[in-house]
């Protein structure tokens, strides 16, 4: 990979009508796709969490080598990889700070395996969430009414 090369920037978020509850999650290239899903029965950590995941997916379909920026309003997602909490997870055997068991193991080992593979760079920067962030608010929005639908197919 070319170093030269600039990262596609997605923008990602995640929802919940009550948490738990109905959820949704979103992401998008700004001037380029987009996607969003919900859940009936999930929470928000959750939602965040599989934003990034489904972004990451959809994007390595197109281009499995070229750098990505995430944008998220989460901090429980920035910081995992910013501080490396997942370093801390790994050696103690999936589990954190406090002996317990990493919430949410089921999606963050598929977006390690994304993030963290040797295949790409992943970088990622944390935004105020409503702050007037156009991308931000346009996933936000989409995260919002992907809850919605789930919570009246429920």
């Amino acid at each position: 990979m070319a170093e030269d090369v600039e990262p596609v920037v997605v923008y990602t978020d995640g929802s919940c009508l009550g948490n738990p509850g109905p959820g949704g999650w979103a992401w998008a290239i700004p001037g380029g796709r987009s996607d969003s899903g919900g859940e009936v029965l999930t929470t928000n950590q959750r939602m965040e969490i599989t934003a990034v995941l489904q972004a990451l997916r959809t994007i390595g379909e197109d281009d499995p080598t070229g750098p990505i920026t995430v944008v998220s309003d989460s901090n429980y997602v920035v910081r995992c990889f910013h501080d490396r909490w997942w370093e801390g997870w790994l050696r103690r055997g999936w589990r954190n700070s406090g002996g317990k068991p990493v919430a949410n193991r089921d999606l963050w080992e598929p977006l390690f395996d994304l993030a963290l593979g040797s295949r790409r760079t992943v970088g990622f920067r944390w935004v105020k969430g409503h702050s007037g962030d156009p991308w931000n608010d346009f996933v936000d929005e989409l995260a919002v009414a992907a809850a919605t639908e789930a919570r009246s197919s429920a």
